[in-house]
Formats: structure tokens, C-alpha cells, sequence
């Protein structure tokens, strides 16, 4: 091989390489003198420094540089470590010929001859303006993300590793669940869940769905810190990379507490209206059913009444009396259908409970037996209640057998009572602010949930055929709730029940009433030979009280309705009337009022098979509930004809 042969090759080679390195636009090469002087320019470095070759050649390279950088003494920096290491990389802002910067990634190497002899430096420079402010970009999205998600406080935002690991924490977590991001980064979540919850392995199968479904969402309730446990709204969902490889989860969680205990509630609520509803519809049938079954008890007590006397030694008369009691039975059924149902005349009189309940104890011990003991507990200084004490009486004597009924085998009944205050949800409607609540517990065999919530329907009964009408408590809550009051059930299988009564506390001027036990009610006088209209739509009742009028030594006429009664007192006199209340077009109490008017000094019985009159007339009168016997009747006659009495 020729010198000249040799010589050739070498220029091609430096052609093919000036070619090359004058093909590339993405990169700016060129070389440097060791003092940094620019000595040659590609065509990549004129594109993006804005520089030709004759510009820039002979110059020296630090004018790319900031004027901060400069000063800084970083182009001298570069060319030195450069040399000094064999290689220098960094990033920074470049300036351009038009005064705009870009954001530079450059390469300095160092070129040695054989013998180590710096010739100068190889210099490489990229343009990453583009990608830096889409880092920049990305960086500044995730910061925001980070602020924002740190700065929620109604939500628990958090990242679990695949094992269920918390790996951070926000601030709305911290104020949910109460714990520090150095307190429970590092822990496992399923400390978040109840106890019950962690023995099903719940936590565990909740990621395992969100894995597989992609996203778990799911209500439960979740435990705080100091152990308190709130509703949470949960979701759950599975992070993966570019390949699908399950990473960990994020986990949102928000405290709901406030609105499940607004729905349960307003369930309660709908509960409690469908049970009222439900209550005061069977009332209004129990009601109507009582009075029309009270018309025919009148009919046949009467009739028995007047047999009995027309047959006084008959072998008939044990059958008779056996016909009397069982109407008599009857018409103690209607009474607690009434009281149910609610329509029935209360006197409300300031009572002192101790007193009643005292005055009831011989009564109440001859009826639970010997097996069951009694105990009272009464605060001292209790406040009077509004009551009816007959009617209170009869409620607590029913409880009272109930408890019995729950003991066969025998046991103990507490009666108690003391002051409360109102509660956040009114009684009833017509609720006072202060209530004594009374409370009949036994250590019987108590009721289940079903039984427990049935426990106050009319004509329910866990008694055998024969053994209960199923009205007892029915009748309680009647009157209870008639008073103003509610009566409330708390029971547990095997320990027994306790029947709350809140009676509502008496007015400073209520009328007091003193309780004496088997009062003796005071004679009558005997009256006969009265001239008396009788009014009712009932031809039975109507005849049957005529009959029974003229036994106690009366003259009776009839009116099918009150018209007929008006137009027969323009024709005759009377000298007094016993009229139904409840008739059509017109009520015994509307004939009353036109009475007041038309003959003002007519006495007025009104008789009803409800025990309250609805439209009482202005003037207080006497009333007669049905069914009555002779001494009823009688005792009303004289009511009316010596109303002073």
C-alpha cells in the first residue's frame, strides 16, 4: 500500500464521518479547543442554538451558557471535569442567538492524542425543552393531586400494598379514623374493621374481590382509633401496571354515620306511623264492633234480668245465671275494646300512685298466689299523675296477671316508679313535659323479638284457647295512650319482661282524688212512677229498656229516632228521656241541645254503647253506658231527676 493510498482512505473516512455528523438535525456536535473555542458546527447544532457556522466558529462556547451560569464559572467546570474525568454530563438551561433559553441535556468528552495530549472536546447537545415542561407538566399534576388529596377531610383517601398494607395516609383519614400517617402507615387495615368482621376474614375477601372484580364498593361498620365504631361507605379499587401486575389498592372511605342513623330514623318513624295507623284502624273497627255488640248484651242482660224475676223458682234459674255471666264476661270484653280503641270517659284526677298501688296489694297478692312475691319501689316525694283511677287500677291489675301468666313455676314482680323528663320525640300528641313512668318488670320467661313486637295487637295472645281474649295489654295501651301517656315493652327471652308506663304528671290544679279501696258508694233514692220517653233506633234495645222501665214501676214510652221523639213532645209530656247517642240523622246529644231549648227543663239521659259521648252538649248531663242492668238504670234515673245530688 502506497502513502498515497493511505492518504486517500483517511479523507474518505473524515468525509464519511463530516457527512454523518452533518446529517444529524436532533443533536448539536461540535468540537471545542481546549480553551472551549468553538471549531466546528453541525447542522442539528445550527437548527436549535440559532447560530451559523460563521457566527459561531472562533467564538467561544460559553456564551450558550446563562449569565448566571457564567459567572457561576460553570463552562469552565464542564471543560475541566471533563478532562479531569474523561467525561461530563449534566442538564441545564442553554441560551439560544434570539435570547430564548432551552432546557439542555449535554455531553462533554475530552479528545487525547496517542500520547495523552488534549486536542480538545467532543461536545453533544439535545434539546429537552419539550420534555422537561411535560415533566414539569406531570410533576406539577401530581403535586396538585397530592395537595388536594391531603387537603380532604370528608373522605379517608388512602393506598394499601397487594398484602392490604397502608403505605400513606391523608388528612381525612387522620380525622375519620383518628390515627397518625406515623401511627398506621406500615400497618394493616384490616385494624379498621370490627371484630366480627376481622374473625370472618372479611378484610381479606374484600380485597380478594376488588382484585378480581377490578373495584369492591360496600356499607359496614368500621372501628376508630379509641374504638368507637361509625358507618362507612367503602370502595375499594385494584391499581395494576402497563402489564396488568397488581400494584395495590386505593381505598376511599367516608363517614355516613350521620345519615344511616337519619334513615334508620325515618325507617322507625314509617314503622311507628304504619303501627299507628294500623292500631287506630282496628281501633275504629273494635270500637264500632264494641258499641253494636254493647246493644245486644243491653238486650240480653235485660231480657235475662226480667226471666229471673218472672221465674223465681225455676228449675231454669242456674241456666239463667250461667247466660248472665257469660254476658257479663261479654261486656267485660267490650269494656277493653273500648278502652283499646280509646272511646271511653276517663275522669282524670290528680292521683298519688304510691297510694293506688298500696291500696291495691291485698288485691294484687290474692291474685298472683303464694309463688309469686311482690315488691315496690317507689321514690320518696313522687309527683301526682293525671289519671283515671278506676281505669289505672284495671291496667295494673292485667299487667300484673300477665306477670303471673309468665312465671307458672313462680318468681318476682317489682312495681316502680320515678320522675323522668320528656323525651327528644313526643309521647303523643297530647304529651306533657314531665311523666312518671311506672314499670312493671317480672323474672319470667320474657318474649322474642316476633312476640315482643306483636305483643300489643288486639286479640293477640300466647295463651292457650280459652285462656286469654288477647286484649289485656291492648286495653293498657289504650288507656295509656288516652291519658296522654305511652305504654313501651322491653323483653329477653329468659329474663324476663318489663312494661314501661309513662303517665304524664298533674297540673298544681288538677282535682285531687284520695284512694280508698272498696269505697261504698252511696244510696240512691228510690224513684217511681215516672212518665219516660225511651229513644233508640235498636227496636230491641228500645223495647228491652221499656221493659225494664216499667219493672222499676215507671210508665215507658218508645221513639224509633230523635225526630219522632220531638213530634210526640208536641202531643204528650214526660218527665224525663233516656236517649241512644249514636243514631242517624240525628245524635241523642244534637236531640239534647234542641231539648235545652225547646224544653228547658226536661232531664236528658244519654246512653251509648261507647263509653264516651263525641258532641257532649253544652250542658253537662247525665250518661248511662251500655250494657246497664235494673240497679244501672235506676242509679241514672235518680242522677237525672236530683242532679244537686
Amino acid at each position: 500500500m502506497t502513502t498515497h493510498d493511505a492518504t486517500g482512505r483517511a479523507l474518505q473516512a473524515e468525509e464519511r464521518y463530516r457527512l454523518l455528523v452533518d446529517a444529524i438535525i436532533d443533536y448539536a456536535v461540535y468540537m471545542l479547543a481546549p480553551d472551549g473555542t468553538v471549531v466546528s458546527w453541525n447542522p442539528g447544532a445550527q437548527r436549535f442554538k440559532g447560530y451559523t457556522a460563521d457566527e459561531i466558529v472562533g467564538c467561544n462556547f460559553a456564551q450558550f451558557y446563562t449569565p448566571a451560569d457564567r459567572e457561576a464559572g460553570l463552562p469552565e467546570h464542564g471543560l475541566n471535569s471533563a478532562a479531569e474525568q474523561g467525561r461530563f454530563e449534566t442538564e441545564g438551561w442553554r441560551v439560544r442567538k434570539d435570547g430564548t433559553r432551552f432546557w439542555a441535556h449535554v455531553i462533554i468528552d475530552p479528545i487525547r492524542t496517542s500520547t495523552g495530549e488534549l486536542l480538545g472536546f467532543a461536545k453533544v447537545t439535545r434539546d429537552l425543552t419539550e420534555k422537561r415542561a411535560a415533566e414539569e407538566s406531570l410533576r406539577q399534576s401530581e403535586e396538585q393531586l397530592r395537595l388536594l388529596i391531603e387537603g380532604v377531610t370528608d373522605y379517608a383517601i388512602y393506598l394499601l400494598s397487594p398484602e392490604g398494607l397502608v403505605t400513606n395516609w391523608n388528612a381525612g383519614a387522620q380525622r375519620i379514623k383518628g390515627y397518625t400517617p406515623s401511627e398506621i402507615v406500615g400497618q394493616h387495615f384490616s385494624r379498621f374493621y370490627t371484630e366480627e368482621d376481622q374473625a370472618a376474614n372479611r378484610p381479606i375477601t374484600n380485597l380478594a374481590l376488588a382484585a378480581r372484580e377490578g373495584r369492591l364498593e360496600e356499607e359496614g361498620w368500621r372501628v376508630r382509633k379509641d374504638g368507637t365504631r361509625f358507618m362507612a361507605h367503602v370502595v375499594i379499587d385494584a391499581i395494576r401496571d402497563d402489564h396488568g401486575q397488581l400494584t395495590g389498592f386505593a381505598k376511599v372511605t367516608r363517614d355516613v354515620t350521620e345519615r344511616y342513623e337519619t334513615q334508620q330514623a325515618l325507617e322507625k318513624t314509617r314503622e311507628e306511623l304504619f303501627q299507628a295507623q294500623k292500631m287506630e284502624a282496628v281501633g275504629r273497627l273494635t270500637g264500632g264492633v264494641a258499641h253494636d255488640f254493647n246493644n245486644l248484651l243491653t238486650v240480653i242482660l235485660i231480657s235475662l234480668d226480667l226471666i229471673r224475676k218472672r221465674l223465681p223458682d225455676s228449675p231454669l234459674l242456674e241456666l239463667i245465671d250461667n247466660a248472665a255471666q257469660a254476658g257479663e264476661r261479654g261486656a267485660a270484653m267490650t269494656r277493653r275494646m273500648l278502652a283499646f280503641s280509646r272511646r271511653q270517659s276517663l275522669k282524670v284526677e290528680s292521683i298519688a300512685l304510691p297510694e293506688l298501688v298500696l291500696g291495691m296489694h291485698a288485691l294484687i297478692k290474692q291474685s298472683i298466689g303464694a309463688k309469686i312475691a311482690i315488691d315496690t319501689r317507689f321514690e320518696l316525694g313522687l309527683p301526682r299523675i293525671k289519671a283515671d283511677a278506676h281505669q289505672l287500677e284495671t291496667a295494673l291489675l292485667n299487667l300484673v296477671l300477665n306477670a303471673r301468666d309468665a312465671m307458672p313455676d313462680g318468681g318476682k314482680i317489682v312495681i316502680s316508679a320515678r320522675p323522668v323528663q320528656l323525651p327528644a320525640k313526643p309521647l303523643s300528641s297530647a304529651a306533657s313535659e314531665h311523666y312518671l313512668l311506672m314499670e312493671i318488670a317480672d323474672s319470667g320467661e320474657g318474649m322474642d323479638p316476633d312476640t315482643l313486637e306483636k305483643a300489643i295487637d288486639p286479640f293477640f295472645t300466647t295463651k292457650g284457647v280459652g285462656k286469654g281474649t288477647g286484649l289485656g295489654l291492648s286495653m293498657v295501651h289504650g288507656i295509656v295512650e288516652q291519658l296522654g301517656g305511652k305504654l313501651k315493652l322491653q323483653s329477653i327471652p329468659g329474663s324476663g319482661t318489663t312494661v314501661q308506663l309513662w303517665l304524664p304528671v298533674a297540673d298544681a290544679d288538677s282535682p285531687q282524688v284520695v284512694h280508698t279501696q272498696n269505697q261504698p258508694q252511696p244510696a240512691q233514692p228510690v224513684i217511681q212512677g215516672l212518665r219516660i220517653l225511651v229513644v233508640d233506633d235498636d227496636e230491641l234495645v228500645l223495647i228491652n229498656t221499656c221493659a225494664l222501665l216499667e219493672e222499676l214501676g215507671h210508665r215507658a214510652l218508645r221513639a224509633l229516632s230523635a225526630q219522632q221523639a220531638l213530634d210526640m213532645l208536641v202531643r204528650v209530656e214526660v218527665d224525663l228521656i233516656i236517649t241512644d247517642h249514636a243514631m242517624p240523622h240525628m245524635t241523642g246529644s244534637q236531640l239534647a241541645e234542641q231539648l235545652a231549648v225547646s224544653h228547658p227543663n226536661l232531664p236528658v239521659i244519654l246512653a251509648s254503647g261507647y263509653a264516651e259521648i263525641t258532641d257532649q252538649p253544652a250542658r253537662a248531663l247525665p250518661t248511662l253506658a251500655k250494657p246497664f242492668d235494673e240497679r244501672g238504670l235506676a242509679l241514672a234515673i235518680g242522677r237525672a231527676m236530683d242532679p244537686g245530688d
